[in-house]
């Protein structure tokens, strides 16, 4: 069953000129301890469990960029954490990939009944206060699951290149599914693209996207495994394999009053996120000088607040269920 955007295009919200980025800030308590230890290249933190598995940072501003993209992609959805069709009320449930926790951390409020979630992650950045039902470890999703008990729902968001064998991950949630189980994949398909033509091939966003997945696939973790989720979940023996799209804009453009919260969103994750996304894939796989991933960069931000530009990115939702 699949379950398509729009095909009606965006509108554009001509009145819409505000370059303002007011309202932006976000925080995060985050777990420290004087026995963690981390690595810092090019003037940001990164994880150092498995080091190299996750190409960008971890650091606080890293930290509230996620927390944002949370909010970014329950707005997209309608206010909804997932599209699977469970109940969640005494399940167990793993979030893949949680980062600062956040998903894991409101599923947990809004469904007290929930019997457990695990949330898991190379980085303990999540906070240390969290609802009763909500867990976390830090572990490499990638080695081979060592589980008490199956799960009934795995929800694996954002993960673009920090696997680097998708098929074998799905087919370790597919394991660790109780028949009747879901797993839920929640992407973008990372190619931007203009409805009206304002965005060229030679703009520095299209230059980032391309370099990332250039960069992605030299180490060998696709930046765009999004167009790939319903062929791994068959392959993996899931059935009832339900697909939904989603128009996510860049910038305020839009005249529809969700999707103006969700660019204006995406619009700060590009200005403040860019030097994040370029630094390890651009100067250390792709061989860039500096100079000219700040030149990148640069041009990233200056785009970003063009109004005359309007960008999308597909948002892609697939749910698959393991049969009974």
């Amino acid at each position: 069953m699949a379950h398509r955007a729009s095909d009606h295009p965006i509108e554009v919200d001509v009145e819409e000129d505000d370059p303002s980025l007011a309202g932006t800030s976000s925080s995060t308590t985050s777990l420290s301890s004087s026995v963690l230890k981390y690595e810092y290249r090019h003037g940001r933190r990164y994880h150092a469990y498995q080091s190299g598995s996750y190409p960008f940072p971890n650091d606080k501003p890293e930290q509230d960029r996620l927390d944002m993209i949370h909010h970014v992609f329950y707005r997209l959805l309608n206010d909804r954490l997932f599209l699977a069709p469970i109940d969640p009320n005494g399940k167990r449930i793993l979030d893949i990939g949680t980062g600062t926790g956040l998903w894991a951390i409101q599923m947990g409020d809004e469904n007290p009944s929930i019997a457990k979630i695990v949330g898991n992650d190379l980085s303990p950045i999540q906070p240390s206060w969290v609802p009763p039902n909500v867990h976390f470890v830090v572990d490499d999703v990638e080695k081979d699951w060592v589980e008490s008990k199956p799960y009934d729902y795995i929800h694996c968001r954002y993960m673009a290149g920090s696997i680097r064998d998708w098929p074998r991950l799905i087919q370790q949630c597919y394991d660790n599914l109780v028949p009747g189980g879901w797993l839920e994949l929640q992407e973008s398909i990372n190619s931007l693209y203009s409805e009206d033509g304002s965005l060229k091939p030679d703009s520095w966003m299209v230059k980032m996207m391309e370099g990332l997945i250039e960069g992605g696939a030299r180490v060998g973790q696709t930046l765009d495994p999004a167009p790939s989720f319903e062929g791994w979940v068959r392959d993996a023996g899931f059935a009832n394999v339900q697909t939904h799209k989603f128009k996510l804009p860049i910038g305020p453009w839009p005249k529809d009053a969700r999707l103006k919260e969700c660019g204006s969103f995406m619009r700060i994750n590009f200005v403040e996120g860019v030097e994040g996304f370029t630094a390890q894939l651009f100067i250390d796989v792709l061989g860039w000088k500096p100079e000219d991933v700040d030149a990148l960069n640069a041009g990233v931000r200056a785009e970003s607040l063009k109004g005359e530009i309007h960008p999308i990115f597909d948002f892609l939702v697939v749910a698959a269920q393991k049969p009974l």
